[in-house]
Formats: C-alpha cells, structure tokens, sequence
C-alpha cells in the first residue's frame, strides 16, 4: 500500500481499518482492533518495567507509583489503540517512539493523559492538557471524559507524522519533521528544559512504546491496549 502525504495518509489508514469498503473518507471513529495483537501480556513477560509497580489484573493495566513500563519490542508504522480512565486530578501520558528508556524525557513523543477539569492541570500551559503532543503542541480541543470514566484513544503513526483521536475525535496532528530545534517548537516557544535534547526531527521514527504510571498521586488504569503493524512508508 502506497501511503498519500501529510494527514490524508494517516486518515485513510485509519478509515482502511475502521470501514474497510469506503477507504479515503474523512475520519469518522476508532477502528475495530478486537482481533488485533495485545501489546503487553497479562504476565508482562514482554515489558521491562520496575519490580512490583505494574500490575495486569482482570484485563486492567495499573501501576502502584510513578515509573513508567516500556515495551521490549520496537514499533514503527503502526496503530496503537486503548481505553484509560483515571483518577481526579491525574497526569499520565503514552509514550512512542521512544529510543532510550533510561532518559525517556527527550527520546520519546508523549501523547498526554491529564484530568483537564482539575484546576491544577488547567493553570499549566495548553500543551500540558489531555491529548497535546506533551510540552510542545497543545490539543485541538479537549474531549477527555471526567475521572473515572473510560476514555478510548487511538494514536496513528506514520513515519513523523502523528495523529491521535480521543472519544471519537481528532485532538492532535504531528509532524515530527517541524522539530528542527531541541530548544524551541515550531511556534517559537520554549521547550521545557527537561524535555529539551535532540531534535525530534532528528530522531529515529521506531522505538518503545510506554505509559507512565501513578503520576501527581492519582490512579491511572489502561485496558485493551491494541496494537497493529502497518507498511513502512
């Protein structure tokens, strides 16, 4: 399959999956993944995560404190689809891409999970709210549902071209290739110095794929985490 540019090709990708006999429309939901690959094993025997913080009980992912949990395998081109709910005040986050687990700050792309209605998340810059590219482009809308609600999300990855949709709507569009800079996004702003490094334009588009664990001191829950290879481009 021969990928279109830019967003069409992650919409007709997604609209390949989730209506098979009209390829090419718009993007109108999530895709069926029922018959897709598990991405994490019950056991977690596929993950390298930290000794008893990660748990896999009757279908749901939880972590007791805030380490994170990596795939062993590496994805490229691929779909990534879950549900999380959380508790009220949470900050939690995916992780793609990522090339170095031990500084996985600068070397992964975060898709960000927050509790937008807490008010200590809505004083922080929009790049921080649920559904922006983490600290360097904030979400097109907000469609996160209140804690302890499950949400569905699912992330497409296409070479540097990102797209995520949350609860039946598109909330980010990323072009990795904009990233020139380690210090400064596309817009001129700053990015946190804690995320600043190579730029990810530079960056390799496979890696690990993560979820941060209990964050800002709420539960963060992932179930039916789903994953589908597609053709490198």
């Amino acid at each position: 399959m021969k990928l279109l540019p830019l967003v069409l090709s992650l919409t007709w990708v997604v609209a390949a999956v989730a209506q098979p006999a009209a390829p090419g429309l718009p993007l109108k939901g999530h895709p069926d993944s029922t018959n897709w690959r598990e991405l994490i094993k019950q056991d977690l025997s596929n993950t390298d995560a930290p000794q008893g913080v990660w748990t896999f009980e009757n279908g749901i992912l939880t972590a007791s404190e805030d380490k994170n949990i990596w795939s062993r395998d590496s994805f490229g081109n691929c779909i990534l689809d879950l549900e999380f709910r959380f508790e009220p005040g949470a900050n939690s986050g995916v992780f793609l891409y990522n090339s170095d687990p031990k500084e996985w700050m600068p070397t992964s792309v975060e898709i960000q999970i927050c509790d937008d209605a807490a008010k200590k998340w809505q004083e922080k810059p929009a790049s921080w709210h649920c559904g922006a590219f983490f600290g360097h482009l904030p979400a097109l809308k907000s469609t996160v549902k209140p804690a302890g609600e499950w949400n569905h999300m699912t992330i497409t990855c296409v070479g540097p071209k990102l797209h995520t949709l949350l609860n039946g709507e598109t909330v980010s569009e990323v072009d990795l290739s904009q990233w020139t800079s380690g210090k400064t996004n596309p817009d001129g702003t700053d990015i946190p110095k804690w995320l600043q490094g190579t730029p990810f334009a530079q960056l390799p588009t496979k890696g690990r794929i993560g979820f941060q664990g209990r964050h800002a001191g709420a539960g963060i829950f992932f179930r039916n985490i789903k994953i589908l290879a597609l053709p490198a481009s």
